[in-house]
């Protein structure tokens, strides 16, 4: 079994030098984009089905799903982690009693979830991810966002998001159809159009002083003018994101409803997204990776590193429920995934070494949530998978029901090659 333990680096190879050829797949045309909110509204749908934004957020380092949603009704979870596990609900520092579960909580640093979880819009899938043996994070984190396993990775050359955009129609004039906010590429969106890495979409602009970016703006655009394909489409198309992302108000947005962003990357990123959908930008995917769960030692799930991520975690996913639930949130689907989850039981460094089965979360005004969805294995001796968590629900059953009944493409067998999913019933 092969391990690494490095889980926050991967990505494609494409870096912001080869930014203008990645984005001579975003379109030719320029667009005046939106001071604000839309002068134009994109159509929101295919013929005859739903189109909503998926916005996929990647925990890079294997986070533990036995800690944000502990089974506390199982008692071999108190036998494996005597020191690690959250306590029983009632009890100091208890775990949050998921409603409708005797087996399933919530770590006390996972509570704001409650809130789309009560309203019926998250929902929590446990004993779930890639069905490959691999507790790599290089490779399963590729299997994973190439939408396959290790015995069709070599014959896999894109993303299953970039499969999905590569097989569907654009939302608007399709000049920025997905972003994800790294430095770069992620695996998931190799191969898809009008895609590109912005890292900081309020600041995505050229290089250099402020007092002369006209005249190299000028300068740019005449010396592609006439270039065929692609640096010519791709100058202008980069252009165009530029103008499309300068005209939205980052810095004035106010998120509605009550919903307070917090002040972190992951909590900007996520209030980021939130003004791009309500902006109407036409774009169908974003992106966002949080690393730093490979937690071998010092896991910290009450008050340490873990609680401290999954509060995060958590209080910004809940703004971004507060922020679109009354308007956008019909239009949105958020996913929350890990390469693989840690192990059932601590190590002697007060962490988890890396494990197999996770949970993973799904919200949107679509999604049939309030619920955790889990044919729970057990975490007996003999329920194990090689000392971990077992698999039961397989990751892609959850992202194919997702790309077909709320991303509108039915191209289920080019998204994830070689699988054939079973639809969970999570969608409405």
């Amino acid at each position: 079994m092969k391990h690494d333990c490095n889980g926050d680096h991967h990505q494609s190879d494409l870096s912001r030098r080869e930014f203008v050829g990645a984005s001579a797949l975003a379109g030719a045309a320029l667009i005046t984009a939106p001071a604000w909110l839309p002068r134009t509204s994109f159509a929101r749908s295919l013929a005859g089905g739903p189109r909503d934004v998926l916005v996929q957020v990647y925990l890079r380092g294997a986070a533990d799903g036995l800690t944000i949603v502990p089974p506390y009704g199982d008692p071999q979870y108190y036998l494996r982690r005597p020191t690690l596990s959250i306590p029983q609900p009632g009890q100091a520092n208890g775990a949050i009693a998921l409603p409708g579960s005797t087996l399933f909580g919530l770590a006390p640093s996972a509570a704001p979830l409650l809130t789309p979880f009560q309203a019926g819009k998250l929902l929590v899938v446990h004993a779930t991810g890639l069905v490959d043996p691999s507790r790599s994070h290089f490779d399963a984190q590729k299997y994973m966002e190439l939408g396959t396993t290790s015995a069709f990775a070599s014959q896999t050359t894109t993303g299953w998001i970039g499969r999905h955009l590569a097989t569907s129609t654009p939302l608007g004039n399709g000049l920025l159809r997905g972003m994800s906010m790294t430095d770069g590429l992620p695996t998931s969106l190799v191969g898809a159009p009008a895609t590109l890495p912005i890292k900081d979409p309020d600041g995505f602009d050229l290089l250099g002083q402020a007092n002369t970016k006209t005249a190299r703006r000028a300068r740019l655009t005449n010396m592609y003018a006439g270039e065929p394909a692609p640096l010519g489409p791709a100058a202008t198309s980069t252009f165009g994101t530029i103008d499309l992302l300068n005209a939205v108000n980052f810095t004035g947005y106010v998120p509605a409803n009550g919903a307070v962003y917090p002040n972190s990357t992951f909590g900007n990123q996520l209030k980021w997204t939130a003004t791009m959908i309500k902006a109407n930008l036409g774009l169908e995917v974003v992106t966002i990776d949080i690393g730093g769960w490979d937690l071998h030692a010092q896991l910290g799930p009450l008050t340490g590193t873990m609680a401290t991520k999954t509060d995060d975690l958590s209080r910004a996913i809940q703004a971004f429920y507060l922020d679109l639930s009354l308007t956008h949130l019909d239009q949105v689907t958020l996913v929350v995934m890990s390469e693989f989850g840690r192990r059932a039981g601590e190590n002697a460094s007060s962490g988890c070494d890396h494990g197999h089965g996770n949970c993973m979360l799904v919200m949107g005004g679509h999604i049939v949530g309030g619920q955790v969805l889990a044919n729970w294995p057990g975490l007996a001796t003999n329920q194990l998978d090689n000392g971990d968590l077992a698999i039961t629900i397989d990751h892609r059953d959850i992202l194919a029901e997702i790309v077909l009944n709320r991303l509108g493409n039915t191209n289920l067998g080019t998204v994830f090659p070689n699988y054939t999913p079973t639809l969970r019933g999570i969608t409405a």
